[in-house]
């Protein structure tokens, strides 16, 4: 199993990626803390138990660095050091063209996505670097390289954990910690099935591979670079979105594109 005997934390466990992220994690050998907003986060908590790992689950909100703090020490008192931090939590559903974001949606998407993810890799790394070991993974997204319509605060928020990913790497690489940056594109979440039909219809024919992506596809991913075989991988972006980062596509519909002027 690739991860027998680490502890591994995932942020934004209690549905969709994260949820799945955290179960394979637990299926190849490691104990599995989750945090979310969201109080289903227990119920994963209570999945992972069933494969036969330790968890633990705290609720509480990321962009707020004194319950980041809180949530870490409970992690840590039920399962000890933490090996992995998967930094996948994030808010998607501020929608609205840049002149008209409102500053308080554009605050929280940032404190959110970018700022939990900071404040996280603060509280987990110092214990990284004294055991000379450790793996960060920063899920951002396929907007962080190609933006995305009427989403500037996720498109914006995703591409500042590029800079957060390298700059990690280039600070602790030397001390064992390896920080690696996901990219997803059309995956098959929830949230992706409640999409209209024509943004789903129009960004096929964009991905070369002619179909979405599975959640344990991206499972599988987090949990290869969290294990010691992707050790000398580190300050990755990696797609994962089917070639689709390839085209110079926009996730928008064509009324979408035509309405932009």
């Amino acid at each position: 199993m690739l991860l027998e005997n680490k502890v591994v934390l995932v942020t934004g466990a209690a549905r969709g990626i994260g949820q799945t992220m955290a179960l394979t994690a637990a299926e190849e050998g490691a104990d599995v803390g989750v945090i979310d907003l969201l109080p289903e986060a227990a119920g994963t908590a209570e999945e992972i138990e069933k494969k036969g790992r330790r968890s633990a689950s705290a609720v509480i909100d990321i962009s707020d660095p004194g319950q980041v703090r809180t949530g870490v020490a409970e992690v840590r008192r039920k399962l000890g050091h933490i090996d992995v931090l998967v930094n996948n939590a994030a808010i998607v559903n501020n929608i609205a063209r840049v002149s008209r974001m409102s500053h308080e949606a554009w605050q929280r998407e940032i404190a959110v996505n970018l700022s939990g993810a900071f404040y996280l890799i603060q509280e987990v790394i110092g214990p990284m670097v004294e055991k000379k070991w450790g793996r960060i993974i920063n899920i951002s997204s396929l907007a962080a390289a190609g933006g995305i319509f009427k989403q500037v605060g996720y498109a914006a928020s995703k591409a500042g954990l590029l800079g957060l990913t390298k700059t990690v790497a280039l600070e602790h690489a030397r001390d064992g910690v390896t920080c690696n940056a996901i990219l997803p594109g059309l995956i098959g979440t929830e949230l992706f099935h409640r999409m209209p039909r024509e943004i789903k219809d129009g960004a096929l024919p964009l991905i070369p591979a002619r179909r979405f992506g599975l959640v344990e596809e991206v499972g599988h991913l987090v949990t290869f670079l969290a294990s010691d075989r992707a050790g000398y991988i580190n300050g990755a972006e990696i797609f994962i979105d089917g070639g689709m980062h390839l085209n110079t596509g926009t996730v928008a519909s064509r009324k979408e594109m035509k309405d932009l002027g």
